[in-house]
């Protein structure tokens, strides 16, 4: 009867000590890093749903712009083929990978939409129209989405490295998420120059 009282204590103690060392906290931010995630990825998808669409009705007026039309359809194979798990987020290589596939594939959109200035039929099609404003929209989207899962991500992290919870994440394997990063921050840390004189 003592040991299995001092058991049920022994239990009780460690819940309580588990508690207050944030093992709960890592629970509840760790789905909350992986929600935020997932409605990245479903953003993504979104965009990579619309793109077919738009590259044919491109297709239908700018055939000749094959060489655009091709990266577009290149860079969504690429950015759709990857296997995306909430375990990308623990792997720093892999979720750079996917951040990389990702811009080049907005890259590759932006020179459709350069490309498409160049028709004015197009511009005036009503599906390329609808096309565009739609991408506009998942743009948007992504953007948001991006910013709720870096602040997720910045949560996490601060969990993780703030003492004392910084032992509990060592015991428990709970390692610092990647964040999003901007890929030319080195071009964009300096301030573009500015000249009126040129003529």
């Amino acid at each position: 009867m003592r040991n299995r009282f001092e058991r049920w204590i022994a239990l009780v103690l460690m819940a309580v000590a588990l508690s207050g060392c944030g093992y709960n906290d890592f629970q509840s931010k760790d789905e909350a890093v992986k929600a935020a995630w997932g409605e990245v990825v479903n953003q993504y998808q979104r965009r990579a749903d619309l793109i077919p669409n738009l590259v044919n009705t491109v297709k239908g007026y700018a055939s000749h712009e094959r060489e655009t039309l091709e990266a577009v359809t290149k860079a969504r194979a690429q950015a759709t083929s990857m296997q995306v798990t909430p375990e990308t987020l623990n792997n720093p290589a892999a979720f750079q990978k996917f951040q990389q596939a990702q811009g080049e594939l907005s890259s590759a959109l932006s020179r459709l939409m350069v490309v498409s200035e160049k028709y004015p039929d197009l511009k005036a099609d009503t599906s390329f129209r609808d096309l565009q404003s739609q991408l506009e929209g998942t743009e948007n989207r992504i953007t948001v989405a991006r910013q709720r899962y870096i602040a997720s991500v910045q949560d996490y992290n601060v969990l993780a490295r703030r003492f004392p919870t910084n032992l509990t994440a060592k015991m428990f394997g709970y390692e610092v998420r990647p964040s999003f990063q901007v890929e030319n921050e080195k071009a964009i840390s300096s301030a573009p120059t500015v000249d009126f004189n040129k003529k």
